[in-house]
């Protein structure tokens, strides 16, 4: 399939699962409001399939086709599915199984990032050793995952959403040890997550000495 196939399938799967939303106001028994978010994150799902062309146009930033199939399977997984289709509440690991992807996606852009700041040197990429990319890679994954949990954390502090999982649905505070289950469960999870993607990379390197420029980010001038 080629790029534009893939992100017309991805729209057109967008679109039914908008219209599945829409249709929730006839049937669902949840709440007005929520099928109304469920709607708008729909909405925001479909727009964000334009994000790698967003970024070239405005910004002149330039993401490789395989970097933008990651981006596309984890915006599938997650809004489509996950909240859309609302795998989320079916599936109780589904928020897992995103924590484990979402390191993959995360340790390709890696390998992008600092293949473009490594474009201005003399020696070529592929005479780079590859655990330069798998280390950095890793690295940069593991603190975005940090980030996230930042940002889940300021969430539960501000508006008490209990994102980190720190109590029971009818509002029972987890103490101590419990209490850390859900955050050091997504780092660990998260962390995983890049290893399988480090051993991948580097089984496919040894393949192919030039796997990782299929990741550089493009700055146009």
């Amino acid at each position: 399939m080629t790029y534009n196939n893939i992100r017309r399938g991805l729209l057109i799967f967008g679109f039914a699962t908008l219209l599945f939303n829409i249709s929730e106001f006839f049937w669902s028994k949840a709440s007005p409001l929520a099928i109304l978010v469920s709607i708008v994150e729909c909405l925001l799902g479909i727009g964000l399939i334009y994000g790698p062309e967003f970024f070239k146009r405005y910004f002149k930033i330039v993401f490789t086709h395989q970097l933008v199939y990651f981006y596309w399977l984890f915006l599938f997984m997650s809004v489509f599915l996950g909240t859309c289709l609302h795998m989320m509440d079916i599936v109780p690991f589904w928020d897992k199984i995103l924590h484990l992807t979402s390191p993959m996606i995360l340790t390709a852009v890696g390998y992008g990032i600092l293949g473009t700041l490594l474009e201005g040197i003399d020696t070529e990429i592929r005479h780079i050793s590859s655990w330069v990319f798998l280390l950095f890679g890793f690295a940069f994954a593991g603190v975005c995952g940090v980030f996230w949990e930042f940002w889940e954390w300021s969430w539960d502090a501000i508006g008490n959403m209990n994102l980190q999982r720190y109590m029971t649905i009818d509002g029972v505070e987890f103490v101590g040890h419990a209490a850390l289950a859900d955050t050091m469960g997504d780092l660990l999870i998260n962390t995983i997550g890049a290893i399988l993607m480090g051993v991948y990379s580097w089984k496919q390197q040894l393949k192919n000495p030039d796997y990782f420029e299929g990741f550089l980010i493009k700055i146009l001038k």
